[in-house]
């Protein structure tokens, strides 16, 4: 018996035949990629996080391999650095705090166990902070590298989901991103200012400006408030890293200090006895 392709009773069995032969092979790649998509979107994290700290001159595979032997993964817990572990106790787990950066809302939106990465190499401490927020169009994010103070930038990298280009996803490019290098989050009173990005240039000699991008007057405007946001979220434990940095630079300070003599001493006429001291 002949089948009558041009029936509606074929047409309709064949879309259908096709619709579910289609969505299973969908199913299956999605499936069996899943694990892949998911490396390589943590890799993607790991090589951003290293760029903000200014090692992002090698491959994505090199950053990876100098975050796994560089960076501790944390969270700051009730204002507490606590750094993340496996289930061993004995090597750090990055899983908990990359996931935390999977949902742009709900990382914005966070009040506690907020991620943060430190980098540690020989003398160099530097703390990198992720922040996100909304753009014009779509979300925005950054990753704020901090040094061992907790108040000046060492680099900054942004990303964007839908900015115009040429216009807002100029936050994006290594020329604005380095505006931000040696800029402060508090000024010298201790007032927690962040940076803002300011229309028309910023003032000459700020601590806490950046040029706004010409054009992307809403992009820039969101920046300033995900880094006013985000970064505030971390103002206890930052002033905590403020604190340690000072009491270092004094303690550092009085050691290399020289006592002051007294012009009519003379070390020659001090006849000094050693004096027997009894252990306990």
């Amino acid at each position: 018996m002949a089948i009558n392709k041009n029936s509606n009773a074929y047409i309709i069995m064949y879309t259908v035949v096709m619709v579910v032969v289609v969505a299973t092979l969908l199913t299956f790649a999605a499936t069996s990629l899943k694990d892949r998509q998911n490396a390589n979107a943590e890799n993607e994290k790991k090589s951003a996080i290293m760029a903000a700290l200014g090692m992002a001159g090698g491959s994505t595979e090199q950053a990876v391999k100098d975050f796994d032997e560089m960076i501790v993964p944390a969270l700051i817990v009730d204002g507490v650095f606590t750094p993340q572990y496996d289930e061993t106790g004995e090597a750090y787990d990055a899983k908990p705090v990359l996931d935390k950066l999977a949902d742009l809302k709900g990382l914005a939106a966070a009040e506690n166990e907020l991620p943060i990465f430190k980098y540690e190499k020989d003398d160099a401490v530097r703390y990198v902070i992720p922040v996100s927020g909304k753009g014009l169009w779509d979300s925005i994010w950054g990753y704020i590298a901090l040094k061992e103070d907790g108040n000046t930038i060492a680099g900054a990298v942004f990303g964007h989901k839908g900015e115009t280009p040429g216009l807002g996803a100029e936050i994006a490019t290594p020329a604005h991103q380095s505006e931000y290098v040696d800029q402060q989050l508090f000024d010298d009173n201790g007032n927690f200012v962040s940076v803002k990005l300011v229309k028309g240039g910023a003032t000459p000699g700020s601590k806490h400006e950046v040029d706004a991008i010409t054009g992307g007057t809403k992009t820039s405007d969101g920046v300033t408030l995900m880094l006013k946001n985000g970064l505030s979220k971390y103002e206890g434990f930052l002033r905590t890293l403020s604190a340690t940095a000072a009491e270092d630079t004094t303690l550092a300070d009085d050691a290399v200090s020289e006592p002051a003599l007294d012009e009519a001493f003379d070390a020659e006429t001090i006849d000094v006895k050693p004096t027997n001291v009894e252990e306990e």
